[in-house]
C-alpha cells in the first residue's frame, strides 16, 4: 500500500463510510456531496485492495477488512483530533520538566537565586539547567534548541527569535568601603574613576566589557589591571585592592549586600543597559514556556 496517496481527509471519509454504511449519510455527516464521497470510496478501494462496503439485503454491509479497521480507525482519528485540538495540560506543581536558561554572569548573581526560590515555591519538582553565556553563545544555544530562554543584552536578531524588554539597568562603580575615592572630600567624577585601576569581568575573556565600549564612544578609556571571566572572585579582589569595578545596579546591589562593598552611580551619562528575554518562536505557544516567561516577567516587575 502506498501511504503517500493517503491523506487525513480520506481517512475521515473511510471512518464515516464504515460508521454510516451509506454513501449519502456519510456525505451528509462530512458536509460533502454524494458524488464526492463515492469518488473517495473508489480511491479507498483501490488503495486498500478491498471493496470495504458491498451491497447486502438491507443496504451496504462491511467486508471483513472494513470491519477489522472500523474501531481502530475511529480511535486513531479521535486521538489525532484531540492532539491537534489542544495542547497537553501543564501543571507546574507536579511537573518534573527541566527549564534550560542561559544568561550572563552579572544576572546569575542578581537574578538566579530569586528565580530559583520562586520556581522552588510554585514548581518544587522542576529543575533548572543554567548556562552562563555571552550574547553570541546564548543565541547559538537558542538556535540549536539547547536552551529554552536567554536573558541579557542583545543587539539585532533574526525574526524567528522573539524578544521582550524586561528592565533598563544602569552602571555603578563598585569598590571597597575605605577606598581612597570614597574619602570625605575626594573627587568623584569620571576622571577620578578612571585614575584608578579597574577590575573587568568579560565572559569572552577579552580585556574589555560594555563599559569600555561606552567610554570609547566618548574618547575615554580605563586601565584594566585584572580581567576575569566571571564574578566569583570579584568581592575578594575589590575588597583587597584599590581596583574599581563597573557593573549593573543589580549586580552592584548584591555586592553591597553580601560583601559589604560600596557603590556609586557612574559619574557620566552613559545611558541604560537593557535586559531582554529572548526565545525561539517554536516555543511561542508552548504552555510550559509561556508559564516560564511569566515567572521571569513577574520576578523582574518586583525588581
Amino acid at each position: 500500500m502506498n501511504l503517500s496517496n493517503l491523506d487525513f481527509n480520506l481517512l475521515k471519509v473511510l471512518d464515516a463510510l464504515v460508521s454510516e454504511r451509506n454513501v449519502t449519510r456519510a456525505g451528509r455527516r462530512l458536509g460533502r456531496s454524494q458524488p464526492a464521497v463515492s469518488n473517495a470510496l473508489q480511491r479507498l478501494r483501490a488503495l486498500l485492495g478491498d471493496d470495504l462496503l458491498v451491497r447486502g439485503p438491507g443496504g451496504f454491509v462491511l467486508t471483513p477488512r472494513a470491519e477489522a479497521i472500523r474501531l481502530p480507525l475511529r480511535e486513531s482519528i479521535t486521538l489525532i483530533e484531540s492532539c491537534l485540538a489542544q495542547q497537553p495540560p501543564f501543571d507546574p506543581s507536579v511537573s518534573i520538566d527541566v527549564l534550560r536558561l542561559t544568561l550572563p554572569d552579572r544576572l546569575s548573581i542578581a537574578v538566579l537565586p530569586k528565580l530559583f526560590a520562586r520556581i522552588q515555591r510554585v514548581a518544587p519538582n522542576m529543575a533548572l539547567q543554567v548556562q552562563t553565556a555571552d550574547r553570541q553563545k546564548a543565541l547559538a544555544l537558542l538556535e540549536d534548541d539547547r536552551a529554552d530562554l536567554a536573558l541579557g543584552t542583545f543587539d539585532q536578531m533574526p525574526n524567528h527569535l522573539r524578544t521582550e524588554f524586561l528592565l533598563e539597568d544602569h552602571l555603578f562603580c563598585v569598590f571597597r568601603r575605605d577606598h581612597p575615592i570614597a574619602r570625605r572630600g575626594a573627587r568623584f567624577d569620571i576622571d577620578a574613576v578612571l585614575s584608578f585601576p579597574h577590575l573587568v569581568v568579560s565572559a569572552t575573556g577579552d580585556r574589555t566589557a560594555i563599559f569600555d565600549d561606552l567610554l570609547h564612544s566618548r574618547g575615554l578609556a580605563r586601565r584594566a589591571q585584572m580581567t576575569v571571566t566571571n564574578f566569583t572572585a570579584v568581592p575578594q579582589l575589590l575588597g583587597a585592592s584599590d581596583m574599581i569595578g563597573v557593573f549593573t545596579k543589580l549586580a552592584a546591589d548584591e555586592f553591597q549586600k553580601s560583601a559589604g562593598l560600596a557603590k556609586r552611580p557612574v559619574p557620566i551619562d552613559v545611558g541604560g543597559i537593557a535586559t531582554t528575554m529572548v526565545w525561539h518562536n517554536r516555543y511561542d505557544s508552548d504552555r510550559r514556556h509561556v508559564w516560564l516567561r511569566e515567572q521571569i516577567r513577574t520576578l523582574y516587575r518586583a525588581l
